[in-house]
């Protein structure tokens, strides 16, 4: 019997019995492995939260009260548990349904989310509104054990012991993240839970006390006494207890009936509660469970094969491989990560060099500020991290490195338009945010060959030092029209008779160059490529743009603080310069693939050449 298509709302799970949820859990497994292989998607940690998904909506009434998932990208099963298992197909494609929690999509998402930390907080706030209005719905915060070392998590727990019992919390403890936990917190939890050979010895021996007749199920009650008087003993309190909390646990998060009856204790308890599961990450397929950060996020595979992607050349590994070649010329560099070693790039930096490697944890902010205190202390340090959670450090920044006047470098990875994750991750607001800061040098470049070139100018400078650069490969297009034009400026076709200045910078330049290839027979088109956005040399640029009869500026970012309002502002307090026009990203920006989030923003060469000629022929 299908289970799973009977399941229109949350409702609907309240008339199935256990053994029936073992079959439904199982069905959810084989959808989400089903899609994931087809297309992409998170795996490993949506396989293994499938039984504590069914527990909290047969517990709770979604969406009176409020299920907040941190980063989100943990919700496959509750997606398919409301209401959209017809649409979950359309998983991370454009006009489909997102990877994460969304809440334009569906009642039953509380938060649209994407950064961990902030399920809790939002949670507190959720049940101290319906504290406020008299009611008596709950706000349940579904936390993994990596979100614990961002620090908006200690700040929220620091308030909850006077939240009332209303809000709990569920920690998610997979002994996972995406790159390994690390810190005092990790070894903590190490301590804290019960280990996995522990559950199942509990589990065989449960079920050979359940063979003894008569008195198998009170051996079992016995037992479960005898254990908690000890562990109490032994442990005492801890950590979340010396806060104010309840804490049950640690329990197996893939234990559907355990997970329920420790949700419905919470229920009774008139504190805020924390529940302690532990989860395997990618249960129910093997590859995943043997090897669950390559399952972290997988793209398209055959599931009898696994995944098997060969290593392919990007942005990433390139800055990856160049950080190794530096470091063994210079000793004073290291590299810090927030919990994101591989996606940046850095496992072999880690790996070459494990004294000068520092991975933070998912505590983007502090890992700024560690780096102001490296480069107080001598050293050159670089700190990767994606552009969509550089956005939290910005105070780190601004205060701790460029008012210290320090020489740190950012390396942002995934700038500009990301695909799949979609509109929590989308890199569209580091150069507006850097612009903002005095002293800045922030490069873009579009080319592998840049990027070296670009990084070691950041490493050799000084004050804060930056380079943006998207996620995946180089472009593959002729460039040798391009020359230099001045430092951090290239240029392709110099005619002083050019009808338009195509000024853009990075991944959209191959779209320039083809946009002006359609206009050839028309117009001629100078394409000013730009590898340094900051500071912005706006009087060469001036100079380069005159003559022409449009500025088209073509930005992979927002407009506020961005180079084309930079530009234009400047263009306007000077005689003779040609009007400006700005193609950008006009406010948040959905998921789906690159093609169709280029269209949506008018960024296809092809849209690109329309535009302008329309702007000219109505001149």
């Amino acid at each position: 019997m299908k289970y799973l298509e009977q399941i229109h709302s949350p409702a609907d799970l309240r008339r199935l019995d256990p053994a029936q949820l073992d079959g439904l859990a199982a069905e959810i497994r084989e959808k989400i492995l089903s899609c994931v292989s087809e297309t992409e998607g998170h795996l490993a940690s949506n396989l293994g939260m499938v039984e504590a998904t069914i527990a909290l909506h047969r517990t709770f009434d979604s969406p009176r009260d409020a299920i907040l998932f941190d980063v989100g990208h943990q919700a496959y099963a509750h997606k398919l548990l409301t209401g959209r298992y017809e649409s979950f197909d359309t998983i991370r494609q454009f006009g489909g349904i997102s990877g994460f929690t969304n809440r334009e999509e569906s009642v039953h998402d509380v938060l649209t989310a994407g950064h961990s930390g902030s399920a809790l907080p939002a949670a507190l706030g959720i049940a101290r509104a319906a504290a406020l209005e008299g009611s008596d719905r709950y706000a349940v915060a579904v936390v993994g054990d990596g979100s614990f070392t961002n620090g908006m998590v200690y700040e929220t727990l620091n308030c909850c012991a006077d939240a009332g019992p209303h809000l709990i919390v569920l920690l998610n403890d997979n002994e996972m993240s995406i790159s390994k936990n690390v810190g005092g917190m990790s070894r903590y939890f190490s301590r804290l839970r019960t280990s996995r050979r522990y559950f199942s010895f509990k589990r065989r021996l449960q079920a050979l006390l359940r063979k003894i007749p008569c008195v198998g199920k009170g051996l079992i009650m016995g037992a479960y006494h005898v254990k908690e008087f000890f562990k109490r003993l032994v442990m005492r309190t801890n950590m979340f207890e010396n806060m104010g909390l309840y804490y049950l646990g640690p329990v197996d998060g893939n234990d559907e009936r355990k997970i329920e009856l420790l949700l419905r204790e919470a229920k009774t308890k008139d504190c805020c509660t924390l529940i302690h599961m532990i989860t395997l990450k990618g249960k129910g397929y093997g590859p995943a469970e043997e090897h669950p950060s390559r399952y972290h996020f997988a793209g398209g595979f055959d599931p009898a094969k696994g995944v098997c992607t060969p290593p392919r050349r990007t942005f990433s590994s390139v800055f990856g491989s160049h950080m190794c070649a530096l470091a063994l010329d210079n000793p004073d560099l290291v590299a810090i990560t927030a919990a994101m070693d591989k996606g940046t790039g850095l496992s072999s930096f880690k790996y070459m060099f494990p004294d000068r490697f520092f991975d933070m944890g998912i505590a983007e902010e502090a890992a700024a500020t560690f780096a102001a205190g490296l480069a107080i202390g001598g050293k050159v340090p670089v700190y990767a991290v994606y552009s969509t959670f550089l956005q939290r450090a910005y105070d780190q920044l601004c205060e701790d490195i460029a008012m210290q006047n320090v020489h740190a470098v950012v390396a942002i990875d995934r700038a500009g338009i990301v695909p799949g994750d979609g509109i929590t991750h989308q890199g569209i607001f580091d150069v507006s945010l850097l612009s903002s800061i005095p002293g800045v040098t922030l490069y873009a470049p579009e080319t592998y060959e840049e990027l070296k070139d670009c990084l070691e100018r950041c490493v050799a400078g000084t004050g804060l030092c930056a380079l943006r650069y998207p996620k995946g490969a180089a472009a593959d297009y002729d460039r040798t029209s391009f020359v230099p034009a001045a430092e951090g400026i290239a240029l392709a076709d110099g005619d002083q008779n050019a009808d338009v200045a195509l000024l853009t910078y990075g991944r959209l330049t191959r779209h320039a160059v083809l946009a002006a290839e359609q206009l050839a027979s028309r117009y001629r088109v100078r394409i000013i490529k730009l590898v340094r956005l900051l500071p912005l040399d706006l009087e060469t640029i001036s100079v380069l743009c005159r003559g022409t009869a449009l500025v088209y500026i073509l930005e992979e970012g927002v407009r506020s603080g961005g180079i084309g309002e930079a530009a234009s502002a400047y263009f306007a307090c000077r005689q003779g310069m040609p009007p400006v026009h700005i193609r950008c990203v006009e406010g948040f920006l959905p998921h789906g693939d690159v093609e169709s989030l280029d269209r949506l923003c008018g960024f296809l060469p092809e849209q690109i050449a329309v535009e302008i000629q329309n702007i000219l022929q109505e001149r």
